[in-house]
């Protein structure tokens, strides 16, 4: 790791940029001060969460913690893109077929697919599935009319099977209107938003994450202690080019706070493997030498929607021949920092254990979410002299690793 920057942390901006998710950003204040106050009562300290009283400004909260004999406030910040999600979903039944045709041939003809068979077989299975359930939705609803048609003919034999096919949309829609179940529909949109571009960022996404930074430049030239930038799931790689276009524009200023980036449950590889990403590959090679933040990469390979331990720079073949200092790879354990009986409940609850990163440990080790946002540490400091998981995955396997946009 670079040299910390040590500094008690007494004020303190966090910005939290989620994963692919339609949902309103109070679902993340929710979860932080329900899971906050758990991980406080285990943990023996003390958290308190206040609302933000600006209208119509951005969406967050304030928290103040009393950890580790200190106390600390953060101003937390989510920095929306569900409405880009949202109107990126609005497809009806006949689209989305028509998605899983262009994103399955995306990721299987460019090679995409079995280079990432290599790093995590969790996440292709789960880029897989909506694949897969999808055209078993189609195969029952074909089914149903299939035996519907032959039970008309029978009955009126000059009617012809073919009158069968009409159970076939409402059968359809059944299924989309209860994706809140199955995810199929949604994670379908979720693949074929990045590969619809073969991994370049919509114009539209572009834009937003140019607002992103300005919000984060601005925290930066504030007299705060430390700004940390988290980034969730596929918002990790959102933050890694955020990250770098701030200190490419020179927007990190010397004397100004400490810069953190915290990237959890990565899926970057599902990104950077495909043809057109150069643009987040240029980013991943940039960011992986700068000095003026500390990376930390956390994942878990009980999480088996993350790419758990693969090195984003090193997998997607842009890590520098000279080296590199970022990022710091390691795992949050689930079966260890999990009770035996929490583990249990939660082993196959895919999505919930995508988010385990944003919630509470029975037994934390040296990863506690709200000690990182909430303590009185800087990001560096709290890792200064923290090895890396000897069993991160670090071998590059992706064909495309061209920077050049």
């Amino acid at each position: 790791m670079a040299e910390p920057q040590h500094r008690q942390v007494r004020t303190r901006r966090v910005f939290y940029i989620p994963g692919y998710d339609p949902i309103h950003p109070r679902r993340y204040r929710e979860l932080y001060r329900k899971e906050g106050a758990e991980q406080a009562e285990i943990s023996d300290y003390e958290l308190s969460l206040s609302p933000k009283t600006s209208k119509g400004g951005p969406y967050g909260w304030h928290v103040t913690g009393h950890i580790e004999g200190q106390e600390a406030r953060s101003d937390v910040e989510v920095l929306v893109w569900s409405d880009i999600v949202r109107d990126s979903m609005k497809q009806g039944i006949v689209s989305t077929y028509g998605q899983l045709l262009r994103t399955a041939w995306t990721y299987i003809g460019s090679g995409a697919l079995w280079r990432l068979m290599k790093l995590r077989k969790g996440p292709v299975i789960a880029a897989l599935y909506p694949v897969l359930f999808l055209v078993v939705q189609l195969l029952l609803a074909l089914l149903a009319a299939w035996g519907i048609g032959k039970g008309l003919a029978m009955v009126l034999p000059d009617w012809t099977a073919v009158f069968g096919l009409i159970v076939v949309p409402p059968i359809l829609q059944w299924f989309q209107k209860h994706d809140g179940k199955f995810f199929a529909y949604y994670l379908m949109h979720d693949y074929a938003y990045s590969a619809s571009t073969k991994g370049a960022n919509p114009p539209e996404l572009e834009a937003r994450m140019g607002e992103f930074a300005d919000r984060i430049a601005e925290a930066l030239q504030s007299d705060c202690d430390e700004v940390l930038v988290v980034g969730h799931s596929s918002g990790a790689h959102l933050a890694v080019s955020v990250l770098a276009d701030l200190i490419r524009n020179s927007r990190v200023p010397e004397a100004g706070p400490a810069l953190g980036f915290l990237s959890l449950g990565q899926v970057v590889p599902m990104v950077s493997f495909l043809p057109d990403a150069a643009r987040l590959r240029a980013d991943l090679a940039f960011l992986c030498q700068r000095q003026e933040l500390s990376w930390v990469d956390v994942t878990a390979p009980g999480d088996g929607c993350a790419f758990a331990l693969c090195d984003p720079v090193a997998v997607s073949g842009v890590a520098p021949e000279d080296g590199k200092r970022w990022p710091l790879v390691f795992s949050a354990a689930f079966t260890q920092t999990l009770s035996e009986a929490r583990w249990s409940e939660l082993r196959w609850r895919f999505f919930r254990l995508h988010f385990q990163y944003l919630c509470a440990f029975d037994r934390p080790g040296d990863y506690d979410y709200f000690r990182i946002t909430a303590g009185p540490k800087t990001l560096a400091e709290r890792y200064e002299g923290r090895k890396a998981s000897g069993s991160r995955i670090e071998k590059p396997v992706n064909k495309f690793t061209s920077v050049a946009s």
